[in-house]
């Protein structure tokens, strides 16, 4: 009874918790000690541990769709079975969990859409990428690239390199949201629309203010 009691409280702590999965402090320190799932703030979608199990490292400001799913490990194809039975405990045949999967790294401003299925030959996601609806993740994306497809393929880059390199020595995502807001407020335009040159001014400039 006082089981049950306990999971019902843990239950609806969690459902409060998660109306704030843009900026709660309790629900990401709650599912990095539970689940070994680590997510940057402002990052939403990823807070679902059968959807999106450990051990598993996002940024800040990523978007994930609601139907987003991580597989963390293949059954064993070259086995005698392809049964979870040979690597998980709690079928009885072997003495401890078998699998060590090593954890998915995701790093700033990655945006997965809906339907997406991101496979165990999938361990990097980088800053920027895009991966759109439908896809089957199979390897590593690079930063700032777009790919899609089954399996997923590379489709272009979002920016030039030379505006890649800018757009990363601005650091942007740690910046909070009221930062943010204060940053499109005085360079919307370049924030909207940015080239190598005026977001170098424009954190010169916001860096000359602080």
């Amino acid at each position: 009874m006082m089981a049950r009691a306990r999971s019902l409280i843990d239950k609806a702590k969690l459902f409060f918790l998660l109306r704030r999965q843009n900026d709660s402090h309790a629900l990401r320190a709650h599912f990095a000690a539970r689940h070994g799932i680590e997510v940057g703030l402002y990052s939403y979608g990823c807070f679902d541990r059968w959807r999106m199990p450990g051990p598993l490292r996002i940024g800040r400001y990523c978007s994930f769709a609601k139907t987003v799913r991580v597989v963390d490990a293949n059954h064993p194809v070259e086995a005698l079975t392809t049964h979870p039975a040979l690597y998980e405990k709690k079928f009885g045949v072997v003495d401890r969990d078998l699998i060590h999967a090593a954890p998915l790294v995701v790093e700033d401003d990655v945006w997965v859409g809906h339907n997406v299925v991101i496979l165990p030959g999938c361990k990097f996601i980088g800053r920027g990428a895009i991966i759109g609806a439908g896809s089957i993740v199979t390897r590593d994306v690079q930063r700032y690239e777009i790919v899609a497809g089954v399996p997923a393929r590379h489709l272009r880059q979002r920016f030039t390199p030379e505006l890649a390199e800018a757009i990363e020595a601005t650091r942007w995502w740690e910046l909070d949201t009221a930062e943010l807001r204060d940053l499109v407020a005085r360079h919307g335009e370049t924030i909207y629309a940015p080239t190598a040159e005026t977001l170098a001014a424009a954190f010169a400039e916001r860096r000359a203010r602080s």
